[in-house]
C-alpha cells in the first residue's frame, strides 16, 4: 500500500503540517516518495455527528442492515467520519464497519424507555425497576454508552432519584449516559443526576447551566429537526402542544448562547434524515450565536474530544478532511471537502 502525503494549515491550531498516511495512520516522519495528495488548504479531522440514528427511518421501522450501510455512507460522503447513535432499535455493531469504508460507530445499544414514555415497541420497554440492570446492560453490549428517555411529555418523567441510580450505575463500569429530555422536570433530572449527555434540552432551566458545565454535561440540542417542525407548527391551530413546542423553539436559540457562556460543552447531533447533514447543524449552531469556531468544533474537534477520538497528530487515525477555503472563515464550505480520507483510503 502506497504511503500518502498531506499538506496543510491544521485546524484548530492554524498550524502548518505535513503528514505522511502509513497504513491507516498519521506520521511525522518523512517517507521519500510518498505520493502527494493534499497540497496546501486546510485539514480538519473528520467531522462527527454526534446524535443520528442510522439503520431505521419511521417510528416502528425494524431495523435494517442495506439501510445502516446507505446512511453511514451519506455520513461519509459529508465528510463525517464518524457518529454516535445514542439509540436504536438494535444493538448496532460498534466498530464492526472499520473495514468497510464506513463512519467509526459509538453505539448507546438500545433506547431504554419506560412504559408509555416513546413510540411503542420502538426502543427496549424496560419498568422503572428494570431501568438500571438494563442501563448497565445495553453501555456493556455497546460502545460504553447507553440512552435513556428521561421524559415524554410534561408529567412524564423519570424520578431523579433513579436517573441518579442509572448514571452510578453505569459510571461504575467506565461507561456513559445520554438522557434525552425536553421538559423543564425532565431536563433537572438529567442534569441532578449527572448525565453525560443532555439530548434537546429544549426547556433546560437556564440555572442549571454552571452545574452542567462543572460536571461535564454536553448539550446536544439537534436544532435541527425542531427547525424543521416549527415551520409546520406556525400554521398549525393553536393548541396546548403545539404552543409548547413553538415556546421552547422560540427559546432554544438564547439558551444555547447562555450554556456556551456559562462553559457547557455544546455538541452538534441531527437527529433526522437524511443523514450527512450536520454542516446544517453548525449552521444552526451559528444562527443561535456561537462563535463559528465553536459551532465548528461542536462537529468536529469539541466532539471527537468528547467521545475519546483523537485529531490529526503521529499515530492518530488517519480520518482527515481538506479544504480549499477555509471553513471558519466560510462555514457553507463544510459539508463539502475537497478530499476525504478514512481509515487512510482516500474516499474523494
Amino acid at each position: 500500500m502506497a504511503v500518502l502525503k498531506v499538506s496543510g494549515i491544521v485546524l484548530p491550531q492554524r498550524e502548518p503540517r505535513t503528514f505522511w498516511i502509513d497504513g491507516d495512520r498519521l506520521r511525522l516522519d518523512p517517507v521519500p516518495h510518498a505520493e502527494t495528495v493534499v497540497d496546501g488548504g486546510f485539514l480538519l479531522p473528520g467531522l462527527v455527528d454526534v446524535h443520528t440514528h442510522p439503520g431505521s427511518e419511521q417510528p416502528g421501522d425494524p431495523f435494517d442492515e442495506e439501510l445502516l450501510r446507505r446512511h453511514l455512507t451519506d455520513h461519509r460522503d459529508a465528510g463525517v467520519l464518524a457518529v454516535r447513535t445514542p439509540g436504536s432499535v438494535a444493538r448496532l455493531p460498534g466498530w464492526a464497519y472499520q473495514d468497510a469504508g464506513l463512519p467509526r460507530i459509538q453505539s448507546a445499544g438500545r433506547w431504554l424507555a419506560p412504559p408509555e414514555m416513546f413510540f411503542a415497541g420502538h426502543g427496549r420497554d424496560v419498568t422503572l425497576d428494570e431501568l438500571v440492570a438494563a442501563a448497565v446492560e445495553e453501555a456493556t453490549a455497546a460502545n460504553g454508552w447507553c440512552k435513556v428517555i428521561g421524559d415524554w411529555m410534561e408529567g412524564q418523567e423519570v424520578p431523579a432519584e433513579l436517573l441518579r441510580a442509572v448514571v452510578e450505575a453505569v459510571h461504575g463500569i467506565g461507561g456513559r449516559v445520554a438522557v434525552h429530555a425536553t421538559t423543564t422536570l425532565g431536563c433537572h433530572h438529567a442534569v441532578m443526576a449527572g448525565a453525560d449527555s443532555l439530548e434537546h434540552g429544549m426547556y433546560l432551566d437556564p440555572g442549571l447551566l454552571d452545574r452542567m458545565a462543572a460536571q461535564g454535561t454536553a448539550l446536544v440540542p439537534t436544532l435541527t429537526p425542531f427547525a424543521r417542525g416549527v415551520e409546520g407548527a406556525y400554521k398549525a391551530d393553536p393548541s396546548p402542544r403545539r404552543d409548547w413546542f413553538v415556546r421552547g423553539w422560540e427559546g432554544m436559540f438564547a439558551k444555547i448562547r447562555s450554556a456556551h457562556e456559562a462553559g457547557v460543552t455544546i455538541l452538534a447531533g441531527t437527529d433526522s434524515f437524511p443523514c450527512g447533514t450536520v454542516a446544517g447543524e453548525v449552521d444552526l449552531l451559528i444562527q443561535a450565536g456561537l462563535p463559528v469556531e465553536v459551532a465548528l468544533g461542536a462537529a468536529c474537534w469539541t466532539a471527537r474530544s468528547f467521545l475519546g477520538l483523537a485529531g490529526l497528530g503521529d499515530g492518530a487515525p488517519a480520518d482527515l478532511l481538506a479544504y480549499d477555503t477555509d471553513p471558519v472563515l466560510e462555514p457553507a464550505v463544510l459539508a463539502h471537502p475537497s478530499r476525504i480520507i478514512l481509515r487512510g483510503k482516500v474516499i474523494r
